[in-house]
């Protein structure tokens, strides 16, 4: 299974819409990512970790949680951000696994690289959630839409018109 690890704040303040929810609240923004990342593991069948640095902030500890079975969110303790928190990880995994890094840091890129994982900018990821979008979207319509079953698919014609010409009469 394909492993990716999303530096969250990098995505934020890359991807539009993101963007500009970061303004207002950027736990809003942090939820939007998220959901979104939650949808396209689910249907890309792989594992996404998203880091969120909170190195900046005094006495706080690192914390993961586990949304579903591909889904994982980490905040990084005090002192320790995003990129190291990946780097770290990813030397403890070695190469037995497909590692896939988002970020658009050009040093963490190839830093990376090096410990044997793929880059990919957060503006490419981006493309390739919206591109998993509208496939999530084609396939629910085109779900639904063969499992539509209307009255006016099971009943005679005449009856049907009876029944408009009820329906118009109140």
């Amino acid at each position: 299974m394909r492993t990716i690890f999303v530096d969250g704040y990098n995505v934020i303040n890359s991807w539009p819409g993101l963007r500009e929810t970061k303004n207002y609240s950027l736990d809003a923004a942090r939820q939007k990512l998220i959901e979104l990342l939650q949808n396209y593991a689910a249907f890309k069948g792989c594992r996404i970790f998203i880091v969120f640095d909170a190195h900046l902030q005094p006495g706080s500890l690192q914390k993961k949680e586990k949304l579903s079975e591909n889904l994982f969110i980490v905040y990084t303790k005090e002192g320790e951000t995003a990129d190291n928190y990946i780097e770290k990880t990813i030397d403890n995994m070695g190469r037995r696994t497909e590692v896939c890094v988002v970020t658009s840091d050009s040093l963490e890129q190839q830093l990376v690289f090096q410990r044997g994982a793929v880059r990919m900018s957060s503006w490419e990821f981006y493309f390739e959630v919206k591109e998993a979008e509208k496939k999530i979207s084609t396939k629910t319509q085109k779900k639904y839409s063969e499992k539509r079953d209307l009255l006016e698919d099971r009943i005679q014609k005449e009856v049907l018109e009876k029944l408009e010409k009820i329906r118009r009469s109140k």
